[in-house]
């Protein structure tokens, strides 16, 4: 009798077990088409963030490593210190040209002022010589009108030839003097034209003597400049990556040292597919899902689209119009940010990590 009832006892188990699975299998179904009318899901998303690479301005050797792996820090701290000796001397350099220059300056001015000087002098030298002339020729009209007179005299033998021949050397004296006087003018004047060009030579010189302080200026405020470069610091809060940087390493400019994870600034870049992107809308609200915190739910938002599919970024993008054609359904990054960036969570999260996001499209 119980080698009967056995069997019978698990032939009525197993359609209940079979119906509870139709059950819960058409429940879950009818469930995850119902949500899928009104959502949009992808797991081909990352957490991302803004990632600032550490890059000396100028070559040198390592002095200090001020910073260890993964470690955070400020904006404004100092992360690596450069042997700067060739700098300060370079500094140096400039600020003795910088002294040099300023003193060509301030001998160009002195020699442009005694230049102007000379030709007030030698104008005034002018004005002189012209108020003599003004005498002499008054000297020679009368020395003319005596010698007129006395030689109408001596004809009448009126006078003595001693008289006669004193205004004749009067005349001879007073045109002789006149014609000194009007000489000497002349070379004032050429003078005066030699001490203007000199002038106008010097005030050239002083524009030249003074641009080049300026260049000189400009090297100097350079030679600070490189100077500063050869202590890197943090450009923003953040965590730094490895750093690979050791005393006495050459670095050269524009070498990429590390990187910096700038504070604040993760988002998520999901990729959905081409198919997927007809009903989503920038401000949709969005469930994010990281698998290192697979109890915690994100709240985000769609906030952009990128300009083109994810390949079209690619390093070799695809060229459809070459070989056999497939078609691919191609995927486009959408960026989604977090509503609460002060969520604790939200801080520990680390670019790269998987996130599964859920946009409502309703």
């Amino acid at each position: 009798m119980n080698n009967q009832d056995t069997p019978k006892k698990s032939n009525r188990i197993f359609p209940i077990i079979l119906a509870v699975l139709v059950l819960g299998g058409g429940g879950f179904g009818i469930t995850k088409y119902i949500h899928a009318q009104s959502h949009e899901e992808t797991d081909d998303a990352q957490v991302d963030a803004s990632i600032s690479p550490i890059i000396p301005r100028v070559s040198g050797y390592v002095q200090e490593v001020r910073v260890k792996d993964f470690q955070h820090v400020k904006k404004g701290d100092t992360l690596i210190v450069l042997d700067d000796r060739d700098f300060r001397i370079r500094l140096e350099q400039a600020e003795a040209a910088v002294s040099g220059a300023e003193g060509n300056t301030r001998f160009s001015e002195a020699s442009a002022s005694a230049s102007y000087a000379n030709i007030a002098t030698s104008q005034s030298n002018i004005s002189t010589i012209d108020a003599q002339i003004a005498a002499a020729k008054v000297n020679v009209w009368r020395a003319d009108q005596d010698y007129s007179r006395y030689n109408n005299l001596i004809k009448d033998h009126s006078i003595t030839q001693q008289q006669f021949e004193q205004a004749s050397a009067a005349k001879q004296t007073a045109d002789r003097q006149l014609d000194i006087l009007l000489e000497q003018k002349r070379t004032a004047t050429r003078q005066t034209s030699a001490t203007s060009a000199q002038s106008n030579a010097s005030s050239q010189q002083v524009n030249v003597a003074k641009a080049n302080a300026m260049q000189r200026k400009g090297d100097l405020d350079n030679a600070k400049l490189q100077l500063s470069y050869t202590v890197i610091t943090a450009p923003e809060d953040g965590i730094v990556s490895r750093v690979n940087v050791q005393i006495g390493q050459f670095l050269n400019a524009g070498q990429t040292l590390f990187s910096l994870v700038i504070d604040g600034s993760v988002w998520v870049t999901a990729n959905f597919k081409e198919t997927q992107l007809e009903d989503m809308k920038i401000g949709q609200p969005v469930i994010v899902k990281v698998d290192a915190f697979p109890d915690h739910e994100f709240e985000a938002t769609v906030s952009s689209f990128s300009a083109a599919t994810g390949s079209r970024f690619a390093l070799l993008p695809p060229d459809n119009a070459t070989g056999n054609f497939v078609k691919v359904v191609q995927r486009v990054p959408v960026r989604i940010e977090f509503k609460n960036t002060a969520d604790s969570a939200v801080k520990r999260l680390r670019p790269g990590m998987n996130v599964f996001a859920d946009v409502n499209i309703k």
